[in-house]
Formats: C-alpha cells, sequence, structure tokens
C-alpha cells in the first residue's frame, strides 16, 4: 500500500483516537466533557487533536454525514484506465468536489471512487462529466441495500474493525429527513469538521447567525435521524495500521442474496457490507465488503469465514486491494 508510514502513538493519543470515534458530546464546552473522560485537559486535548489533523493521522474531527437521508447520493464508482493515463484521469476525477473518495485497485477495473450528491439526479450529471472529461465509460455501483456500515480502528491495526456495538448505531433506512435552510447551512459548515476551540457550538453560532443551544439542537435531531452517523474523530487507518484495505466482491445467487448479507453484515471482520448491481461481462458480482487489516494475509483470513457463509450461494469472488488513495476528502455539498 503506496502510503505514509504508520505513525507511532503515545498513551494519551492513542486513548484519543479509540474513544472519540463517535460518541462526542453535544453539551456546554464539549471539549472539556470529552477531555475529563479521557484524563487530560480541554486544552492538551484541542492541541493533539489539531497535531493529529496536521499529521494526517485523522482526516477530520466532527459529524459524518449520511446523505441518503438528506435526499442525496451516494454512489460508488469505478473506471478502467489505460496505465499511461492513470495520473491524468485521476487528477481529472479528483477535481469535482462530489468525488468524496478515490482509490487505486488492483484490477482491470483500477480506479473506484465514491460520488456524493446533494440530490439523486446530481449521481447521472457526475458520471456525464466524468465521462466528457475523461472520454472513459463510467461504471456505476449504487447501493441496492446496505446491510452494514460501522467501524471502529484501534491503534496497531490489529483489532477487528466492524466490533462496533450494532445496537448503538443510528437508523440508516427509511425516507429522507425534511432538512430546513438552517440544517442545510449548519451542514456545509460542519461537513469538514468542527471548529477546534473550546466553545464550537458558539463559533458555529456566530458563523450562522444561529444561538448555541439551536445549533446543538440540529445537531441531535440529525443524529437521531440517522442524517449523522456519528460525531468524532475520523482515523486515516492506514496511519494508525490497517495497511491493507480489501474490498471483497462476490457473486450470490440473487434469491439468497439478502438473507446472506445480512449475516455476513453481522461479521466483527466487516466495516461495510451492500447488495450492489452486476456489470456484466466485465463484473458479475452482487455482494460487496470491507475488510481491513495490517497486512495482505490477514485480509484473506478474514475472508475464511465470509466463504464459509456464503457457501454454494457464491460462484464467483475476488478481492481487490487498494494500493494507493488518490482522494480522501468526505463528503463536500
Amino acid at each position: 500500500m503506496a502510503a505514509e508510514g504508520i505513525w507511532q502513538a503515545d498513551a494519551l493519543d492513542t486513548r484519543i483516537i479509540e474513544q472519540l470515534q463517535g460518541g462526542f458530546p453535544l453539551q456546554p464546552k464539549p471539549f472539556a466533557v470529552a477531555a475529563a473522560g479521557l484524563q487530560t485537559t480541554e486544552s492538551i486535548l484541542l492541541h493533539r487533536l489539531a497535531e493529529l489533523l496536521k499529521q494526517g493521522v485523522l482526516t477530520r474531527f466532527g459529524p459524518m454525514y449520511q446523505i441518503e437521508r438528506m435526499g442525496g447520493r451516494f454512489v460508488l464508482a469505478a473506471l478502467m484506465v489505460p496505465e499511461e493515463r492513470f495520473d491524468e484521469v485521476a487528477a481529472a476525477v479528483n477535481a469535482l468536489p462530489v468525488v468524496a473518495h478515490n482509490y487505486r485497485r488492483e484490477h482491470a477495473f483500477n480506479m473506484w471512487f465514491v460520488l456524493a450528491t446533494a440530490t439523486a439526479a446530481g449521481i447521472g450529471e457526475a458520471c456525464a462529466a466524468i465521462e466528457a472529461a475523461t472520454g472513459l465509460p463510467v461504471h456505476a455501483f449504487p447501493k441496492e441495500r446496505e446491510y452494514f456500515v460501522g467501524m471502529h480502528f484501534a491503534v496497531g491495526g490489529q483489532a477487528r474493525v466492524g466490533n462496533l456495538e450494532r445496537s448503538a448505531l443510528p437508523a440508516a433506512t427509511g425516507p429522507a429527513l425534511n432538512l430546513e435552510e438552517a440544517d442545510h447551512q449548519l451542514v456545509r459548515a460542519t461537513q469538514a469538521g468542527l471548529p477546534l476551540v473550546s466553545d464550537p457550538w458558539q463559533a458555529l453560532a456566530q458563523r450562522l447567525d444561529m444561538t448555541p443551544s439551536q445549533v446543538v439542537n440540529r445537531l441531535r435531531r440529525m443524529l437521531d435521524c440517522g442524517v449523522i452517523r456519528r460525531i468524532g474523530a475520523v482515523p486515516n487507518h492506514y496511519r494508525i495500521g490497517y495497511r491493507a484495505n480489501g474490498m471483497a466482491v462476490f457473486d450470490v445467487a440473487d434469491d439468497q442474496v439478502d438473507r446472506l448479507g445480512q449475516l455476513i453484515g453481522q461479521l466483527d471482520v466487516v466495516s461495510h457490507c451492500y447488495r450492489r448491481p452486476r456489470h456484466l461481462p466485465h463484473w458479475p458480482y452482487n455482494l460487496f465488503a470491507m475488510l481491513h487489516g495490517p497486512d495482505r494475509a490477514s485480509v484473506l483470513a478474514q475472508l475464511e469465514p465470509v466463504k464459509a457463509l456464503l457457501g454454494d450461494a457464491c460462484s464467483a469472488s475476488d478481492v481487490l486491494f487498494s494500493t494507493q488513495i488518490l482522494k480522501k476528502s468526505g463528503l463536500r455539498i
């Protein structure tokens, strides 16, 4: 994996990363509240978070938004890029703000990116823009069903990432929530992260012409309804030891994929599990599961219980390892 070296954590940074991946307090002086639980002070916590972000150990600190609960779309897409054009095409794709993540993976489909748009129609527009810019057909893999999304990364890369408490996860299904313009303003103000100041609610309130209590109440409502998956630290998992990132894909019988997908999503090695469309003849796979580990051998070992559950219902499978992070900015609307 072509990424920066594994970062060496001390005890406090380890606690910050492992304990603040969710559950950030929606209370006055939230960093002081969080610091007390970490056995440190507010000023030290704010300094450490700023340093972790500067060093790329955290990609951001703040709300993780579920755009589909807002009426938008997340869609995974891929390109078959000729090797001699790879850098040129990557630059063109990454230049689009709707591209939230982009990875190079080992496959004929060698560029995989996530499109995040505020409306469903925006996905088609984004695909058309990429095709016009690159001259290559975009293969879109919209989510047909979500079986599980939830992860918790531990410093060192050894812990299984899917062992998040399932019962604590917010709802990710159902109709989109009707957000007011003030909610959209708050999303835009926080999608890149919270202000790292003693009172972030006051800082946001001043920027958005709200009161701090209005900011907190709107964030709490969005969290309760699943518009926000969680609020906290987003680690760069490569930097803390998860050097192998495998997108495991399976060709599963259509009449069994939902039952089996739900079972696969409950395995503690799986951080994401979805049903997506096939793209025949090049792509026969309809079940996707993300696996993470310190090396490829550990990811391949994690694959064994997945295959055992699928049994004869699976007629083909593959694991696409990422070899380069091309972009990782997260949602931008």
